[in-house]
């Protein structure tokens, strides 16, 4: 029950993380932005379509980064077609489709001899595809044409898909041990909060159940009580490396965007005395003879930047 909530609470956050990431507007600049055409002019801000997705694709109309990265997602090799890197699709999809044949096929002959060989070949193949897959998302990004030098929204999926790789692109790698410090620590904790709830688990397991053959020397209820507390320290675990990986990508888009501001040596601040009014003279009480009813003597101050 817990991992079935820790799962939905991970892709309830990704989710929503992504939707704010591609929601903002702007030209050019976000995941969000209506995009940029193949020579480098950006497109005029309008809502984006599954029309306007495939007018892209025929290299008719402009396509945002976060579309791209998304079409990626859902049918591979799609940001290599609006990239114009034809010649990439037959290593996307050969590589995709013969590690799942390889896999496929050793699972068969997994399930058939109960071999170990054939299962580790199996595991190998699979992660072979998974690795194409996520390859191809990573090159439609970087591959991305865009007149802007620095692009949040290719420091996201950089995150997205490989953490601290948005840092890398933002060349803030004093972060990099702060966050993949954090994911080792957590990830290690899990692994081992893990290990000891199944360890115990197990004993609990066997020392309920009628002939379980338990041999130790710890009672039933602390059997139970150290199985979950390691779950809930496993959970605990689990969370914590979600939201540090959630951390990073977040990082990595806000510090994109902020790259871009114009800081310049015009910003001034000037302190002036005012007399203010106040938004409804009905709810005024401070009456004087010396100005009008409700008026108050303040202090303004101007912002030029």
């Amino acid at each position: 029950m817990r991992k079935t909530v820790l799962i939905a609470l991970i892709l309830t956050l990704i989710p929503t993380l992504l939707s704010a990431q591609f929601a903002t507007g702007g030209t050019g600049g976000g995941l969000a932005s209506t995009g940029t055409s193949s020579s480098g002019n950006d497109s005029t801000a309008q809502s984006y379509t599954l029309k306007r997705y495939f007018n892209s694709l025929a290299h008719r109309d402009s396509m945002a980064i976060g579309w791209s990265f998304g079409g990626s997602i859902i049918l591979p090799g799609t940001a290599q077609i609006y990239n114009k890197q034809y010649w990439k699709l037959p290593i996307v999809y050969g590589g995709i489709g013969g590690m799942l044949g390889g896999g496929l096929y050793y699972n068969s002959q997994f399930k058939k001899t109960g071999s170990e060989s054939d299962r580790l070949t199996r595991n190998l193949f699979f992660i072979g595809a998974a690795v194409f897959y996520w390859g191809q998302m990573l090159d439609g990004a970087v591959s991305y044409k865009s007149y802007r030098d620095h692009l949040p929204g290719r420091a996201t999926i950089y995150s997205i898909l490989c953490p601290g790789l948005g840092q890398i692109y933002n060349r803030e790698y004093w972060k990099l041990p702060i966050y993949y410090g954090g994911l080792a620590v957590s990830g290690y904790f899990w692994y081992y909060n893990d290990i000891q709830y199944k360890r115990f688990q197990k004993d609990y397991n066997a020392a309920t159940t009628p002939g379980g053959n338990y041999e130790g020397n710890i009672s039933v209820d602390n059997l139970k009580y150290y199985r979950d507390y390691y779950r809930r320290f496993r959970d605990y675990s689990i969370v914590a490396t979600v939201l540090i990986y959630l951390l990073q990508v977040i990082d990595a888009d806000v510090f994109a965007t902020m790259s871009s501001f114009d800081v310049n040596q015009s910003l001034s601040m000037d302190i002036q005395p005012a007399v203010i009014q106040p938004l409804n003279y009905d709810f005024t009480t401070n009456y004087t003879s010396a100005m009008p009813v409700g008026n108050a003597v303040g202090v303004q101050m101007n912002f030029k930047f």
